[in-house]
């Protein structure tokens, strides 16, 4: 297989891995199957002719493959090994050694047929988290289309389907030509229009592509869905949705379509999974944090002015019209205190307090009717026509969150960093006093322990 750069008399590819076949040409490098001689097992090996030739370019080549090789992701393919082979100086060819799996390609999926909302949004929701880690890591995938999402069925039972990105970062490091090919053949329909334009790939653009394979892979946009996946193919850049907030959005989509939010659900329905300080407790985790909230025994006690102060407080600085102190239950988000609000509760589903909890720092939507994580959220489609929320965590002293510090307004508003900052010590003051409380309801057992 002499366009390896192997030679003519072997197929061992770098003295370890047996080449097979090859089962993919054209496009952005060959793929082959072959075997890992030292470890035995299956791999899949995609060979590219590498971009660069001079010194600059080779280097910042030679560390984008490395940098590949120590992506680790569940959402993406494992890279097992990477390097460039320059035994053809003139040609030198990117080795990129990847995990075997026995998967089916979303493109052969959908020859039966378009997915279910169900295993759409668990799709979407599996592909936007391998995006975000690939763009906090500075890499563009650069070619998302179905042939490259693997649907991976671990437990052979078709009850979760995980998706899985391969072929990422290639666009990178890929000689133009082999990019130029590829985008005019079978990438053509999932390249941004600025692509279109002779832009190069960037983070808009996967989220561009990342919407037209929704798109395909439905058929027909389900209505709750038909808002975001026209945000995320917007022509313009600037007005698709961030992978973080995308991330949040399907999540919403998820939970509002599912009810489901118990510990023994799938992580959030597939929700975003924030970064975690070390020795902080996982926002996944739902039972802690409800062990946390039945710790403060909170819930439905009778309304209380100090609390009552703090929510009016917070309208008069903010100058909104709804201000409230909530605890996010199992099922209901529940006010300790409201100002502005006649309720009491709402359903957890289509509160963003729910959402809100599964951050550390205050969570801010300046204009829900255009934010791609509350498009869908009947609160602002609804009677209440909600238009701003900021939100900062109830964070307890071992790290769960049991509700927020939120102010609510009807109109759009703009959120500075001073004011997140007062929303954080207003959130604070909540907690300083249920903290306050626990401990002289633990003094108070402790003294009625020894009495006894």
């Amino acid at each position: 297989m002499d366009e390896l750069g192997t030679g003519a008399d072997t197929d061992l590819l770098r003295g370890r891995y047996r080449l097979r076949e090859r089962i993919d040409h054209g496009g952005i490098g060959d793929l082959y199957a072959a075997t890992d001689e030292v470890l035995e097992r299956r791999v899949t090996i995609r060979v590219l002719r590498a971009r660069g030739t001079v010194p600059a370019e080779v280097r910042h080549r030679d560390e984008a493959v490395a940098a590949l090789a120590m992506l680790n992701h569940h959402s993406l393919i494992a890279v097992l090994d990477a390097a460039v082979d320059q035994s053809d100086s003139p040609r030198p060819r990117i080795q990129l050694v990847m995990e075997f799996l026995e998967a089916a390609d979303l493109r052969r999926r959908l020859e039966s047929g378009p997915l279910p909302v169900r295993q759409l949004a668990l799709l979407a929701h599996d592909l936007a988290e391998g995006l975000q880690y690939l763009h906090s890591r500075g890499v563009v995938h650069g070619s998302i289309r179905p042939a490259n999402v693997l649907l991976v069925d671990y437990h052979g039972d078709d009850s979760r389907t995980r998706a899985k990105l391969t072929d990422f970062g290639l666009v990178q490091l890929a000689d133009p030509d082999e990019v130029a090919s590829d985008a005019a053949g079978d990438g053509a329909p999932y390249r941004s229009p600025e692509q279109a334009d002779g832009a190069l790939p960037g983070p808009a653009g996967d989220v561009y592509a990342l919407g037209r394979v929704l798109q395909e892979s439905c058929g027909t946009v389900p209505d709750e869905w038909t808002a975001l996946i026209g945000a995320m193919t917007a022509d313009d850049p600037a007005d698709r949705p961030l992978v973080p907030d995308l991330v949040l959005a399907v999540r919403q989509l998820i939970v509002g379509a599912s009810g489901r939010h118990r510990a023994d659900a799938p992580p959030a329905m597939g929700g975003p999974r924030p970064a975690v300080r070390p020795g902080a407790p996982d926002a996944r985790d739902e039972e802690g944090r409800m062990s946390a909230v039945r710790r403060y025994d909170v819930l439905d006690t009778p309304p209380d002015g100090a609390f009552d102060r703090i929510t009016a407080l917070a309208a008069r600085i903010f100058n909104v019209p709804i201000a409230l102190v909530t605890v996010v239950d199992h099922d209901r988000i529940w006010f300790k205190s409201r100002h502005g609000l006649p309720v009491e509760q709402i359903d957890r589903d289509p509160g963003l307090c729910a959402s809100a909890i599964l951050q550390h720092e205050p969570w801010v939507v300046r204009d829900a009717r255009v934010d791609p994580r509350t498009l869908a959220n009947p609160l602002v489609a609804g009677e209440l026509g909600l238009q701003f929320y900021a939100g900062a965590p109830l964070r307890t002293r071992d790290g769960h969150n049991l509700g927020t510090m939120c102010v609510i307004d009807v109109e759009p508003r703009e959120f500075t960093v001073g004011e997140t900052a007062t929303l954080h010590d207003l959130a604070a003051m909540v907690m300083s006093e249920l903290e306050l409380r626990l401990e002289r309801r633990q003094v108070m057992l402790d003294q009625l322990a020894a009495a006894g």
